[in-house]
């Protein structure tokens, strides 16, 4: 009984190495709380977690860009890295289509527009969306619908401040 008592505990212990070595470093699936700086290849900072509860998310499930996801795989808790994505893994390139002339007689009478100025905008299926004033003419006012920072290169520098769960691990026979 002795010897099955030991092998128990060997084999327990070799599952605790196991698991512990695998959740180590970030992979698809985690959730992990990160504390990020971003920036611009320029370096004026466009976000950052600063001050705030670190960004909580699952790697992996499309919740942050394609490079933010590719960054923080592989690190471990306490690393801290600066990693460079390019426009194709941030926001994509700028989308010509993507800006609209609006008529100005569809804007509220007393609404003052103005250059840089966000709106809220909703399509046919009820999908609301946010553009910004570009351009202000005459009959027309030139609205944006690309993400502000579609067509730029973004740098982050991140910290990985906790893998807080995993996708369950699932051992075949």
């Amino acid at each position: 009984m002795a010897v099955l008592a030991y092998l128990a505990t060997l084999f327990l212990g070799k599952i605790n190495h196991l698991k512990q070595n695998i959740m180590s470093q970030v992979k698809s699936g985690d959730k992990i709380k990160v504390h990020y700086h971003g920036k611009l290849t320029s370096g004026e900072t466009f976000d950052s977690s600063a001050g705030r509860e670190p960004l909580e998310f699952e790697v992996g499930s499309g919740q942050v860009i394609k490079g933010f996801d590719e960054g923080v795989t592989g690190m471990k808790v306490g690393e801290k890295k600066t990693v460079n994505i390019p426009v194709e893994e941030a926001y994509g390139p700028r989308n010509p289509e993507m800006v609209i002339e609006m008529p100005k007689d569809r804007f509220p009478k007393d609404m003052e527009i103005e250059i840089g100025m966000p709106l809220g905008m909703s399509d046919q299926e009820g999908h609301q969306f946010q553009v910004t004033v570009v351009e202000i003419k005459d009959a027309v006012v030139m609205l944006d619908a690309n993400h502000p920072l579609a067509g730029q290169d973004l740098i982050f520098d991140l910290e990985l401040v906790e893998i807080v769960g995993a996708s369950p691990l699932i051992i075949m026979p």
